[in-house]
């Protein structure tokens, strides 16, 4: 396999600036792509613009955008063509875990809380695939961030789970809808991951969960993962050696859920 195998495409991103988005970045960027970056922090993305720049040589154009509105959605995806002239693919990686995570069940939700919550994680989702489907080539492939929490249910984590459920949802139909172009859907389903928001998630319920104690999930590899470990699944659905793999979730997450 040729070591820059995204060598002129053009890749678009969300949640770019932290986590398994920034590691998927400089995955994609080390291997040739050119980027179209998205994320609500404005100053790490700048940051990550002249890091990538500067180490790989590669395009890399920066946007602000909030996921829950189209209009800016649909803003970044029209710049990402003027300034490319087209899009290969995309990864929307966009997330935020609710503060009540593991805490509060059903009757006690907030309702803020679930609008803020699904609003990033699934009309986010939503909103992305909308824009980029209008003007995604031929033989292009999309990568949606799900979950392990979008597989099974959870106890006390009613709004994040019904979202990354919901992003399968979304990820099949699209499948379905755009596989006549040639154009790949896929999601991916993360387990627990070492990215700041399992760090904030975990720090808002008072909870730090180690390898080997008492309460740490049943993971088979006995460790969390990387986002780097997940950047490289993200990559390979993007790459035309996936080619033959749409509307599939990929499991990524050492073993906890088999």
């Amino acid at each position: 396999m040729s070591s820059q195998p995204f060598t002129n495409k053009v890749i678009a991103l969300t949640g770019s600036a932290s986590g398994i988005g920034l590691e998927t970045a400089k995955l994609l960027a080390s291997r040739g792509a050119r980027l179209s970056l998205a994320d609500i922090q404005e100053d790490k993305l700048k940051e990550l613009q002249v890091q990538l720049e500067s180490e790989y040589h590669v395009d890399v154009l920066i946007t602000k955008v909030d996921v829950r509105k189209f209009e800016e959605v649909e803003v970044w995806i029209n710049k990402t063509i003027d300034n490319f002239g087209k899009l290969d693919g995309s990864a929307n990686l966009a997330g935020v875990a609710p503060s009540s995570i593991g805490l509060k069940g059903i009757v006690e939700q907030d309702l803020d809380e679930w609008e803020f919550v699904l609003g990033v994680n699934l009309t986010g989702t939503m909103n992305c695939l909308k824009a980029q489907l209008k003007v995604m080539a031929q033989n292009g492939s999309i990568v949606n961030a799900s979950s392990i929490r979008g597989l099974t249910g959870a106890a006390n984590n009613a709004s994040y789970s019904s979202a990354k459920h919901g992003i399968l949802g979304l990820t099949r139909t699209a499948a379905k809808e755009v596989g006549g172009k040639g154009i790949r859907v896929n999601a991916i389903c993360p387990g627990r991951i070492s990215t700041p928001m399992l760090k904030t998630a975990e720090n808002s319920i008072g909870l730090h969960l180690q390898p080997g104690s008492a309460n740490y999930p049943p993971i088979a590899l006995g460790r969390d993962g990387e986002a780097k470990e997940v950047a490289q699944a993200i990559a390979f659905l993007l790459s035309d050696e996936s080619m033959y793999i749409s509307g599939s979730d990929i499991t990524i997450d050492g073993g906890w859920k088999c």
